[in-house]
């Protein structure tokens, strides 16, 4: 009977206990979580430069965006199939295509278009308006779609023939003719801008030649014609496409605001894709 008294009183002292905590004092909530950063890869140079404006313009919406810089066009691709990135913005498509050929399990996506960056052919021994002579050498970018995207530069103006100037994966096998006896050299397109004296011209992505002080406008041999394939694109997991922040994103690098940006910072030389 003693038990039966006692457990009856706990009882009720924990009901009682119950009571004060649902009185006047409302229970207390979780605190908010913190915002997630977007972690946004991108190449050093313009990609970079273009972000640092999308990453203020974004602050503004209240969408907090980290930029993280890569030397190579590799490396953003695995860090984003490894989750370390929400995205990226450094390449176009041809480049995905050739990504998703060579790692089939990479789930990326294009979301949506970004820019323009023409490539073009420079040197440090020719001045402009002068011809690439016979037995010249010139550096291409060694990855598929650069180096085919190099290729067909030299195609379209004549110097070279290939089997096929549509075609986004040109080798320096599929050069059907080669009247010059132009000698090529396949390397990181990230080392081309620094290795120009030691070839006769370079073809450089816009991405590296900008940063090294080389403008297609102005300093270029040859450059690449307005419509081409390779117009760069923002890559994420195909598990982000749907998600919300990516719209947003989308919004504000393709804004007026971002445009403007790109026209008056770069000076026409790289240019909106989405137009």
């Amino acid at each position: 009977m003693k038990k039966i008294i006692l457990l009856l009183t706990c009882i009720l002292a924990l009901g009682a206990l119950a009571g004060c905590g649902s009185g006047d004092k409302k229970p207390a909530t979780p605190a908010p979580a913190k915002d997630s950063v977007l972690k946004i890869g991108v190449t050093a140079g313009p990609h970079a430069e273009i972000m640092d404006n999308v990453k203020k313009l974004a602050a503004k919406e209240g969408l907090k965006v980290e930029v993280v810089e890569f030397s190579d066009y590799v490396t953003p691709n695995v860090a984003l199939f490894q989750g370390e990135l929400f995205a990226n913005s450094m390449q176009h498509a041809p480049y995905l295509a050739a990504t998703l050929k060579k790692e089939p399990k990479f789930d990326l996506v294009e979301v949506f278009k970004t820019v323009n960056f023409p490539m073009a052919v420079y040197s440090a021994k020719l001045k402009k308006g002068e011809a690439i002579p016979d037995g010249a050498s010139i550096a291409i970018p060694n990855d598929p779609s650069n180096g085919g995207r190099a290729l067909l530069v030299l195609a379209n103006a004549g110097l070279i023939d290939v089997k096929d100037k549509n075609s986004v994966t040109t080798t320096v096998n599929d050069i059907t003719k080669n009247p010059h006896n132009y000698k090529f050299q396949e390397l990181d397109a990230a080392t081309i801008p620094r290795s120009m004296n030691d070839v006769t011209v370079a073809v450089i992505n816009a991405n590296y030649a900008l940063p090294a002080g080389l403008n297609p406008s102005k300093d270029a041999l040859l450059v690449e014609s307005a419509k081409n394939p390779f117009v760069n694109i923002f890559v994420t997991k195909k598990d982000h496409v749907k998600d919300a922040k990516i719209e947003q994103l989308k919004k504000i690098y393709q804004s007026s605001a971002n445009e403007k940006f790109i026209l008056e910072h770069f000076k026409g030389t790289i240019l909106p894709a989405w137009k």
